[in-house]
């Protein structure tokens, strides 16, 4: 491709709102241009690096087994219905109506639309198992579209599904999707890792999320420099070490008391009015859960995970009790304790067993009680893990101090189950005639997060710098003065040497002065760039190779080897 004819408008400044490097990088090197928020345009080398990312996708899949096709991106209410998502998906999901009144959604996910169709188009077990995947634009109604293509509402995205017979069939049609997915990363030149995960409004159990490692990131990944354990913050587990559960002083004698603090209702007030540490400390939190008021206990330097609560308490959401609610249960707000309540469910978390000489709420306006032994006051309780894993915890396999991180998702795998079979009515007559449902699963990557991720992780002060294998050009190709018809000569005769052996050459031949088309290059980041100059009539030309700014002279007749050495 000639560069002088190529639609790449270059930027010097971007918009205030671009805040991941990424989002900067991919408009000011022309890939990308905003329609509206959180929708976007690809321009000529934006889309062909999305492309070079689909091709791997393609491969990688077709090696796993895996078959393409392709499903609407309009789908009829009534599926989202049957499965019973309409409702619970939330705003996030597009809906629309036609000129019939008839209501559709634009698809969010295809979990709907692929049992539908296997259902009726496989019956029986000798057609299992199958997996079967997309690469189509999906539709989110996001709150707040932010960082590019990290956070949009308009996305492309490849979603795949098994489906199987045994669970025994879904274990290795998971593994398969799983080591699939490692390749694709892998050769997309992505620092990731796999974790365990929550599978949210897709449902299902035993998922991983597949997290490329950066600052930008918005969510957290906890995980074992020792061993392979990796989990998102929704699943992540450690254990604490309670060393204020020791029985090493007379305060483990004396008997709950209750002390005044006026105007103290945070912890963060109570450790100062105290001059004590708050993991000496239990925070109460009153919820709502299916109209019944729980108490949630957990050290008071440790944060509650609503969604491991909402596992616990087997709900979809809690919701916080109103003052009101707070002062119908025998309780203060800002002072709320479990001594004393009734008919309140308790729930514990684990980082409070065992603790002794702690300070909780004394369901009094302006008063805490001190000296309370959780084993001995507070009866009976059963504990579960509903905390953010915190700093200082240790893993629970090898016992080494776990890690934190901050990671894009970039795929996610869920073993779905009969969740969707069952209610869809997706089943298949076994050897004996007898009718089962399907077992499923779903496997996503997100195609256009994947660009930005990889550009998020590959850059430097002056632009990208791309991983040969989605590079939209593996080689650019600079002119320095295209009035010198030797120059041009040379170039044109490297420009097809290159391209008649299979290598993708960008020519610059713009007549731009040198200084800009040095910067250009290093804005778009191609793996390798060749200056035709000053040593034309010696058939020398500069290469320059990105990823680490190695410069050499080579002698036009070796540049073929020399490409097909460093792309192979």
């Amino acid at each position: 491709m000639r560069q002088q004819r190529l639609l790449n408008p270059t930027l010097r400044d971007v918009p205030g709102d671009a805040e991941a490097a990424s989002h900067r990088l991919m408009l000011r090197a022309g890939l990308i241009r905003q329609l509206s928020s959180g929708i976007y345009s690809y321009l000529p080398l934006g889309l062909k690096a999305l492309q070079h990312i689909q091709t791997i996708v393609r491969e990688e899949m077709d090696r796993a087994g895996a078959q393409e096709m392709l499903m609407p991106a309009l789908h009829p209410a009534e599926l989202w219905k049957a499965s019973g998502r309409w409702d619970v998906y939330g705003p996030e999901l597009m809906r629309l109506e036609d000129r019939h009144g008839r209501e559709f959604a634009l698809g969010a996910t295809h979990e709907e639309v692929i049992t539908t169709l296997v259902k009726d188009e496989i019956h029986s077990y000798k057609k299992l198992p199958v997996t079967l995947y997309q690469i189509q634009t999906k539709y989110r109604d996001e709150r707040r579209p932010r960082f590019g293509l990290l956070r949009g509402r308009e996305f492309l995205m490849k979603d795949a599904y098994s489906f199987d017979r045994s669970k025994s069939g879904l274990d290795a049609s998971y593994q398969a999707m799983y080591d699939a997915y490692v390749n694709i990363f892998t050769r997309c030149g992505l620092q990731f890792r796999a974790v365990e995960a929550d599978s949210g409004a897709i449902g299902g159990t035993d998922t991983h999320e597949f997290m490329a490692l950066a600052e930008v990131g918005e969510d957290t990944i906890v995980h074992c420099p020792a061993c392979q354990y990796a989990a998102n913050m929704e699943k992540a587990v450690g254990r604490i070490s309670n060393e204020l559960a020791s029985p090493s002083d007379v305060a483990t004698t004396l008997q709950p008391t209750k002390i005044h603090t006026p105007g103290v209702t945070s912890i963060k007030q109570l450790s100062q009015f105290l001059h004590m540490d708050t993991k000496q400390m239990i925070k109460s939190l009153a919820v709502l859960a299916d109209g019944k008021p729980v108490i949630v206990l957990v050290r008071g330097d440790l944060e509650i995970n609503e969604i491991k609560l909402n596992h616990v308490l087997g709900v979809q959401e809690v919701t916080m009790l109103s003052e009101a609610d707070i002062t119908a249960i025998g309780s203060v707000a800002g002072f709320i304790g479990p001594i004393g309540l009734t008919n309140v469910t308790l729930i514990a978390d684990t980082s409070i067993q065992g603790l002794r000489n702690a300070v909780i709420g004394a369901n009094e306006a302006d008063y805490h009680l001190q000296h309370v032994d959780v084993s001995r006051d507070l009866g009976d309780i059963t504990y579960v893990d509903v905390r953010n894993v915190g700093l200082g915890e240790s893993c629970i396999h090898c016992g080494h101090e776990l890690a934190f991180a901050k990671g894009i998702e970039v795929g996610h795998v869920f073993k779905l189950g009969t969740t969707y079979s069952e209610s869809l009515g997706a089943t298949f007559s076994d050897e004996n005639g007898l009718s089962e449902p399907m077992i499923m699963g779903c496997y996503g990557i997100g195609v256009s997060r994947v660009l930005a991720a990889v550009i998020e992780q590959h850059h430097d002060e002056k632009g990208i710098i791309w991983p040969a294998a989605i590079a939209p050009y593996s080689v650019h190709l600079l002119t320095v003065q295209v009035g010198d018809e030797a120059q041009m000569a040379l170039s044109e005769e490297i420009y097809h040497t290159l391209t008649r052996a299979g290598f993708s050459v960008l020519w610059d031949d713009r007549e731009e002065r040198p200084g800009v088309k040095f910067n250009d290059a290093d804005l778009l980041g191609f793996p390798l760039r060749l200056t035709v100059g000053k040593k034309t009539s010696e058939r020398i030309v500069e290469c320059k190779e990105r990823h680490n700014g190695d410069l050499y002279e080579m002698n036009v007749e070796q540049l073929l080897a020399h490409c097909q050495s460093l792309f192979n």
